[in-house]
């Protein structure tokens, strides 16, 4: 009888809670689901920055085109390393490529982590650059077919890019977060038509890289 009474005590102090192994155990447990999670979300951020970048790029270029287009003035954008764009407006001076003062549109900035860069690894062969321009050698590229590595683009009234003496503008400028080849992106441009398009670098299961 007293040893069924012991017994009977016993079960209900281990229904009344939980041992220390068994609290240790859930403590453990939260903690790597809250690391998942805090890693995830991270990763989740990071990449959201570089899409950010990537649109406010893209948009800018759009937008400054669009606007020389439908106020039939000329507009120049900047790109400032590391990560700034400036637009401006530019009035016409005395002369077919003279411009009055320009008067400031927009200034906007790359989130903190991203910048305009060529990562090391994208690729720099002939006809594997985004719209075959350039070689990846520089970050901002325009005016790749007078040697390149300038950083300001013109846009005309009838849409076209040209660069500070009324030459076309062609080229390209490259974004990445440092030391991740996979956060690489690049807008370019086509200074005949002005036409402007960005691309994202894919990397292969068998490691091949392309710009799509």
């Amino acid at each position: 009888m007293l040893d069924w009474g012991l017994t009977a005590m016993n079960h209900q102090n281990r229904s009344g809670g939980f041992s220390l192994v068994e609290l240790m155990a859930v403590m453990g447990i939260m903690m790597i689901v809250s690391a998942f999670f805090l890693l995830n979300g991270t990763t989740i951020q990071a990449s959201s920055r570089v899409e950010s970048a990537y649109k406010t790029v893209l948009e800018e270029v759009r937008q400054a085109r669009q606007a020389a287009v439908d106020e039939r003035r000329v507009y120049r954008i900047t790109f400032q390393a590391p990560r700034t764009i400036i637009t401006e407006l530019l009035p016409r001076g005395n002369g077919a490529c003279a411009y009055n003062p320009a008067v400031p549109k927009r200034i906007e900035t790359l989130p903190f982590d991203i910048q305009f860069r060529a990562e090391p690894g994208i690729p720099t062969s002939p006809g594997q650059t985004p719209d075959s321009l350039g070689t990846g050698g520089n970050a901002i590229d325009f005016d790749i077919g007078f040697g390149g590595g300038a950083t300001q683009i013109y846009f005309q009234p009838d849409g076209s890019a040209q660069d500070n003496l009324c030459r076309v503008n062609n080229g390209l400028v490259y974004m990445a977060r440092t030391g991740q080849l996979t956060s690489s992106r690049a807008v370019s441009l086509l200074g005949t038509t002005g036409r402007i398009k960005g691309w994202q670098l894919q990397v292969n299961a068998n490691g091949t890289k392309q710009w799509q």
